[in-house]
């Protein structure tokens, strides 16, 4: 893999990075290799992302970090919005000194790295999407008070497994709050714009069938909006279309997810772009 010349070669490291009134626990594997950081889902670690990481190999400099109040180390804040997730993908990068990525997020993740691409067009070399990011009107009052009902009936339960850092270290009612934000957010209002805008080469990873929360055949429903953002957008395209449900997909089917990188990094201009690699001896 050829260098990245618009970003230092960097040793690897695990630390700390403070934002605004919290702080973020980030690991940087270093070298000289593509920039890849990787965002997770709404309540998920930086250790779910093991599996990819792994099948694309050390020829990629791998960045990943915990959200506001995730893991075991980031810390808590007073602010949990979409737009502070977005702005803390600045923060991480300028921590570690990368002007230019390629973003990759799955479930809120994958919004993250939408509106981070859409916004950078001059620092993104690509993103992939992971099922997540589908522009589809699936929130009004009745799911907003389904949310709010889910989350606090399983507080008792996530408030005992925080110490674990399985469950983020905030309260039932943050937590329905960012969700409901994101269903929003999702709206084909908002976020069709944000993706017919996105001058990066995209790549989706999509999942099949229910996964927790969800009801009967309405996650399959959402998912099909993506073919008009891929009609709309040549840029954007569907790499996979996976057998794993939606909580399943970075565990069953990270190879899929590794091929999207390769495939939107290949397409990727600039000094960073490249052709897709050959394995790592």
């Amino acid at each position: 893999m050829t260098k990245n010349s618009t970003s230092p070669t960097r040793a690897a490291w695990t630390g700390m990075v403070p934002v605004d009134d919290t702080a973020l626990a980030v690991t940087d594997t270093g070298g000289p290799g593509t920039p890849v950081v990787y965002l997770n889902g709404q309540f998920a670690t930086q250790g779910y992302w093991r599996r990819v990481i792994a099948d694309l190999g050390p020829g990629w400099r791998h960045i990943t970090y915990d959200e506001r109040a995730r893991g075991r180390k980031s810390r808590t804040s007073a602010d949990y919005s979409f737009e502070i997730a977005v702005r803390d993908v600045d923060a991480v990068l300028a921590a570690r000194g990368v002007e230019r990525a390629l973003v990759v997020g799955w479930s809120y993740g994958a919004f993250v790295g939408a509106h981070w691409a859409g916004r950078n067009p001059d620092r993104a070399l690509g993103a992939v999407l992971v099922d997540g990011a589908f522009p589809y009107d699936w929130i009004d009052e009745a799911t907003e008070q389904r949310i709010r009902k889910l989350f606090k009936r399983m507080s008792p339960f996530m408030a005992l497994m925080r110490p674990t850092g399985l469950t983020p270290r905030m309260n039932a009612e943050q937590m329905a709050d960012s969700n409901i934000e994101l269903g929003r957010i999702s709206r084909e209002r908002e976020l069709g714009p944000v993706l017919d805008a996105i001058a990066v080469p995209t790549r989706y990873v999509v999942a099949s069938g229910t996964s927790f929360g969800s009801k009967g055949d309405e996650q399959e429903q959402i998912r099909t909006s993506l073919d008009g953002v891929t009609t709309r957008n040549p840029r954007i395209r569907v790499s996979a279309k996976v057998p794993s449900n939606h909580g399943a997909i970075l565990k069953k089917d990270f190879h899929a997810i590794a091929e999207a990188v390769r495939e939107a990094a290949a397409q990727g201009g600039g000094p960073a772009g490249e052709r897709r690699q050959p394995p790592v001896a």
